[in-house]
């Protein structure tokens, strides 16, 4: 779990019933095991999971991104977009083929949920640089119809703010450095993640 500010106060106890739930979800739709019924019913009960929030699912196999499905609005509970975003990072993720039986025990599942987004008032690129919080905020930049977004983990990769906003657009379609022309607008916002350990796991 990383330690930026948690969005809802999610314990880790929470986190994990979140990844269980996640990879059941999977689980099921693979036809691998049936889904554990006392698990997403105490999750489906934990009002903590009914609050609404924006939330995204990570998929990877031997630390290599395998799936990253998510929304960024506020549209339905927790519960719901975990459920739905882990199948969503399985099967529909564009840039890689469906997950299958085979993968899914070498397949390490983390959880990100996501605090409102909120716009970063800015006076030039050089004003943005400074207010970015390098491991703490998830960005979202936008630029006319052209928009995309990094979760805070991808500071790890990526921990210069203008390398950061550089891929950032290459993510959009944009060329880089776009970042810095004065019709960019940007968003910020936080996540409580949880990730599974390393190694084998079963459903």
């Amino acid at each position: 779990m990383n330690d930026s500010p948690p969005a809802g106060r999610l314990t880790e106890a929470q986190g994990q019933q979140l990844l269980q739930l996640a990879r059941q979800t999977i689980a099921r739709r693979l036809g691998r095991a049936a889904e554990d019924a006392a698990v997403a019913a105490t999750a489906a009960d934990d009002p903590a999971f009914q609050r609404r929030s924006g939330t995204f699912v990570t998929l990877k196999i031997d630390g290599q991104l395998r799936g990253c499905i998510g929304s960024l609005a506020a549209e339905e509970t927790i519960y719901e977009g975990v459920r739905r975003n882990a199948l969503n990072a399985a099967f529909s993720d564009y840039r890689f083929a469906p997950l299958t039986a085979e993968e899914l025990d070498e397949t390490t599942i983390e959880v990100s949920v996501l605090t409102p987004p909120a716009p970063l008032a800015y006076r030039d690129a050089e004003d943005l640089v400074a207010k970015l919080q390098p491991g703490v905020d998830g960005v979202i930049l936008r630029q006319g119809s052209r928009s995309a977004t990094f979760l805070p983990q991808v500071w790890a990769q990526l921990p210069r703010p203008e390398a950061f906003l550089d891929h950032l657009c290459l993510k959009a379609g944009l060329r880089p450095e776009a970042w810095r022309r004065k019709e960019t607008k940007v968003f910020t916002y936080q996540v409580i993640s949880f990730e599974e350990s390393p190694g084998p796991h079963s459903s």
